[in-house]
């Protein structure tokens, strides 16, 4: 179960990765196309690149078995993609008024709710997972409220997107193990791209023109940070703690920051650069024993 775990963390780790350039991708896109278009384009290609992978590594293996739990492939994954399309909604649209990094961070606040949300669904979480999500906490604080104690406008939105992340990270944690994990993905996937392709054809005025400019950052967006990035945290969150699942994914904030930096000359300024610090000691801290008390919960897959 430890080298279980180990890789699980590993897989949560590139996952974070390829999240946090994408912030990059993501705001340089709307510069061609609105934020629900350019959502339902990249959720689309993710769901499409993984039909032949999904193909060859589960419904050859056991096709009559994925028949047999279509509904429940259709429960859970809707549930999934309505949270999936909340949190990317919010995160989208937020990034018109605010800057790469600054949405990665925001986002990250879902570290926080994860142990919080825990405790009324029977996934407790270690001393060390709320220690760590406390440092990470005064880190987000840190890089995300100004020394005036104010948010600004996209700020809110990312805010509020972060409850949306926390709910997925916990619906993912608790359905991949039921079913299989590629095919939950294309489920949500596929749900979350109708539902902003809808409000797409009722809110914007995308073009082909638009699309052709935007394709490189659909392409990152959609083929990396959709179809393997998602599909990453599907397969690994099989054998991760949830709440250890929310702090490694949420070094995706430390990867925007250093995106927005290199691609879109973003600057950190040291009240940012010590939160960007806190958050990384956090994910660390939450990794190790500090207190010698024995913890079944983070020894008992999530169901």
């Amino acid at each position: 179960m430890h080298a279980a775990h180990t890789r699980a963390n590993l897989l949560l780790v590139i996952t974070a990765t390829i999240w946090g350039l994408a912030f990059v991708a993501q705001r340089l896109g709307m510069e061609h196309m609105g934020p629900y278009g350019f959502n339902a384009a990249r959720f689309a290609l993710g769901a499409v690149s993984l039909l032949p992978v999904m193909y060859f590594f589960e419904w050859r293996k056991d096709a009559i078995a994925i028949r047999r739990q279509l509904p429940k492939l259709l429960q859970y994954g809707s549930l999934c993609g309505l949270c999936l399309f909340g949190g990317a909604s919010f995160q989208q649209v937020g990034l018109q008024y605010t800057t790469a990094g600054n949405a990665g961070f925001i986002t990250g606040l879902y570290i926080v709710l994860i142990p919080v949300v825990g405790l009324f669904t029977r996934q407790p979480s270690s001393r060390e997972t709320w220690l760590g999500a406390s440092l990470a906490a005064m880190g987000l604080y840190l890089l995300s409220v100004t020394e005036n104690f104010t948010l600004a406008y996209g700020d809110l939105l990312e805010l509020l997107g972060a409850f949306f992340w926390a709910a997925h990270v916990l619906l993912i944690g608790r359905f991949s193990p039921k079913v299989p994990p590629l095919a939950l993905s294309i489920v949500q996937f596929m749900l979350c791209a109708i539902a902003s392709g809808l409000v797409a054809l009722l809110t914007e005025s995308n073009t082909l023109s638009g699309l052709t400019q935007a394709s490189w950052a659909i392409f990152y967006a959609g083929l990396m940070s959709v179809g393997i990035a998602y599909t990453l945290q599907v397969v690994a969150q099989r054998n991760a703690h949830p709440a250890h699942a929310a702090l490694i994914m949420s070094l995706e904030a430390v990867f925007a920051a250093i995106g927005g930096w290199l691609f879109l000359s973003e600057m950190l300024s040291t009240r940012g650069l010590i939160g960007c610090g806190l958050m990384l000691t956090g994910c660390v801290l939450a990794q190790v024993k500090l207190f010698r008390i024995p913890d079944h919960a983070l020894n008992t897959k999530t169901t």
